[in-house]
């Protein structure tokens, strides 16, 4: 056997309805479409989503809010979770992503200031709250904004 000798199986392919093709073959003169009406005509048809002027369901369900194209999806990590990092380690978003302490980075890391912090670490991200940079210091590390 080879590739060109290669087909379908039987059945499997079964041959288009050919519509308008006489009585005989149950699908002749108006062609399944039956009489008269829009969806009769060539090129006839309503557009997804019409109700035959009925006010549509997209239209008669109530909205709420708005999407702002503008936004931007910064992660935020507490103090405490820096502890797993070593002494004198400098921490990036980077090395956050390697950590899984945030999925991807995103427009930004800010790091907050819940918890304590044991080990002197240079951070380095996008923003910091004021206890958050007061506890890095305060530990021993420096801030540094990206």
């Amino acid at each position: 056997m080879k590739l060109n000798e290669l087909g379908p199986a039987p059945g499997a392919r079964p041959k288009p309805t050919r519509k308008g093709q006489g009585i005989g073959s149950g699908l002749g003169k108006t062609a399944g479409r039956g009489h008269k009406g829009q969806k009769s005509r060539s090129g006839g048809g309503v557009r997804p989503g019409f109700e035959g002027g009925q006010m549509p369901l997209q239209r008669r369900i109530p909205k709420r809010g708005f999407f702002n194209k503008f936004s931007k999806q910064i992660f935020a990590i507490n103090v405490s979770d820096l502890n797993r990092f070593e002494n004198g380690d400098t921490v990036t978003p980077e090395s956050l992503l390697a950590a899984k302490l945030i999925k991807k980075v995103g427009d930004g890391v800010k790091i907050l200031g819940n918890g304590n912090l044991e080990k002197s670490l240079t951070v380095c991200a996008q923003a910091f709250s004021k206890s958050a940079e007061q506890k890095i210091v305060a530990a021993g590390g420096k801030t540094e904004v990206i």
